[in-house]
């Protein structure tokens, strides 16, 4: 549609203003702007070569019909769409036509200089686009991956818990069927939970906030009286932690009790502490049951010491000493996001 246009207006100031060469490369330089993105060298160079030629030959400067401004997009997708080798190519190209033009005499330095800057300008918007293009892409990247944690931990959690009460209850069923009730009410209540995690989620995502940044549990709800048993302590105020960091600790403790749950066998209790000082979180996760047999690390795990890292800490998983797995984190208490 944008070369049909041009090639309209071209022949019309062309029969209008006169000019036969003119009008020839106004309408015949117009079909370049078709492979500006795929090829925006080639589209630049040839292009502006083509106007070098013509006046070399003609004797006169080139461009000098008004609808040709239509090459500043050259420019512009050069630098939107171009590596930053084919860009300085580009740039000499086209500073060098310009440069051309003053030297045989068909262009007053002044009137190059305006050229050169109106060059720069759309050089200059076109490497802004392409920033900001990337910036975003960068940052949809990120929320991608921090709604895939967040997804990942609510959902693992509760569904262990649901399925580890499942096979509680059905192995109960037939000697003690109010134990396979109970198990059933601690099914609803689990559920119940996932479900309400997942739209808190789903508003925060909604009210276009980072889902990192949305409502998390306290460290407290992660204690259970179930098998195994999960006891949580903190020391310190852990009301005063910033969004960022009280979510990323509550997440590893979330996911390091699921992963307890799930893999210590024969585990009987799983301790949480979380010691909270002025400047620092340390985070200590560790079971009494069997380390499970080594293995590559899991999606768990990964996001685990990814989220650790964001905020500038660090997170380590293994067999403790004795018996079981420990998980560790220091994160800062004013961690910046890396």
């Amino acid at each position: 549609m944008l070369v049909g246009v041009l090639v309209s207006v071209a022949l019309v100031e062309g029969v209008a203003r006169g000019g036969v060469v003119s009008t020839v490369l106004a309408v015949g330089l117009v079909p370049v702007l078709l492979v500006r993105r795929s090829a925006p060298l080639g589209a630049v160079g040839g292009a502006f070569g083509v106007c070098a030629v013509a006046s070399v030959v003609v004797g006169r400067n080139f461009p000098d019909l008004n609808v040709m401004v239509y090459l500043v997009l050259l420019p512009f997708a050069l630098f939107r769409w171009g590596s930053g080798r084919e860009a300085g190519l580009g740039a000499v190209v086209m500073v060098g036509q310009v440069g051309l033009a003053v030297l045989l005499g068909y262009q007053r330095v002044a009137d190059a200089g305006a050229g050169v800057l109106v060059l720069a300008a759309a050089m200059a918007v076109g490497a802004a686009v392409r920033y900001r293009s990337r910036a975003r892409t960068r940052q949809l990247d990120q929320v991608r991956l921090l709604l895939a944690r967040d997804l990942h931990d609510t959902v693992a959690h509760h569904v262990s818990a649901m399925a580890i009460r499942a096979q509680a209850g059905i192995a109960v069923a037939p000697s003690d069927p109010a134990a396979a009730v109970a198990a059933l009410r601690v099914i609803e209540q689990e559920a119940g939970r996932a479900l309400d995690e997942m739209r808190a989620l789903v508003r925060v995502l909604r009210a276009g906030e980072l889902p990192e940044m949305g409502p998390v549990g306290d460290l407290t709800s992660l204690t259970s009286t179930g098998h195994p048993t999960v006891d949580v302590r903190v020391v310190g105020d852990a009301a005063e932690l910033p969004a960022p960091i009280a979510a990323t600790v509550f997440r590893l403790a979330q996911e390091a009790v699921t992963n307890a749950r799930r893999h210590a066998r024969h585990a009987t209790a799983i301790e949480v502490l979380a010691e909270i000082t002025p400047t620092t979180i340390h985070l200590h996760i560790t079971d009494d049951g069997d380390p499970p047999p080594a293995r590559p690390p899991g999606l768990g795990l990964t996001g685990m010491l990814e989220r650790a890292t964001l905020l500038g800490g660090t997170c380590t998983a293994g067999p403790s000493p004795e018996r079981g797995w420990t998980v560790t984190a220091d994160l800062p208490r004013t961690g910046v996001a890396r």
